[in-house]
């Protein structure tokens, strides 16, 4: 009797198990596409915003015409001579109305300029004492004022590359009030 419920018991698991597979009727996919998901290449280029603009997909990615980010104060001055000329002499100041700290400033001086310009602002830092770059001025020799120092930082002048990068606005209007500052102390 025990061998017969065993064999019973067997027999029932085999049949449960081979019923559940029909190869002509498969089961059914209710969300096909979490099960079957394609696949897509990192980096490559998507369609989901296809458009005759022939922006190939980026129109979504670009913020609207005539808009700027909130907190960016536009610079309007290109990266020309004649309009670093015109920055000079339309001595432009600085549109944040908050009172720089200078204490930040200095240190931002520190940091980005003072290799060059030295901590003194009179163009002997550490670079141009040991002669890796050479004709680095003396703020006291030239005639600046915030707004040319500001396009000095945004765009570069000379050898001197942009800081644009590595300062925001703020910070660059900072580094120029500062600049000030030394020029007056030298």
């Amino acid at each position: 009797m025990k061998s017969l419920l065993k064999i019973a018991l067997v027999l029932g698991i085999v049949i449960s198990f081979s019923s559940c597979k029909d190869n002509n009727a498969p089961n059914y996919q209710y969300m096909p596409n979490m099960y079957e998901s394609v696949a897509y290449e990192t980096y490559s280029e998507s369609t989901a915003f296809n458009s005759p603009t022939g922006l190939k997909g980026k129109e979504g990615q670009l913020p609207p015409v005539g808009t700027i980010k909130r907190g960016y104060i536009p610079y309007d001055y290109p990266n020309t001579p004649e309009a670093y000329l015109a920055v000079k002499a339309a001595d432009l100041k600085s549109p944040f109305e908050a009172k720089v700290d200078m204490e930040k400033a200095q240190a931002l001086f520190e940091i980005y300029c003072a290799i060059c310009h030295g901590n003194e602002g009179n163009g002997k830092g550490r670079l141009v004492t040991q002669g890796k770059f050479l004709g680095v001025p003396s703020y006291a020799d030239r005639v600046i004022n915030e707004g040319s120092i500001n396009h000095v930082i945004n765009y570069g002048l000379n050898s001197m590359g942009s800081y644009a990068n590595q300062l925001n606005q703020q910070e660059r209007w900072m580094v120029a009030a500062y600049v000030m500052k030394l020029k007056g102390q030298l």
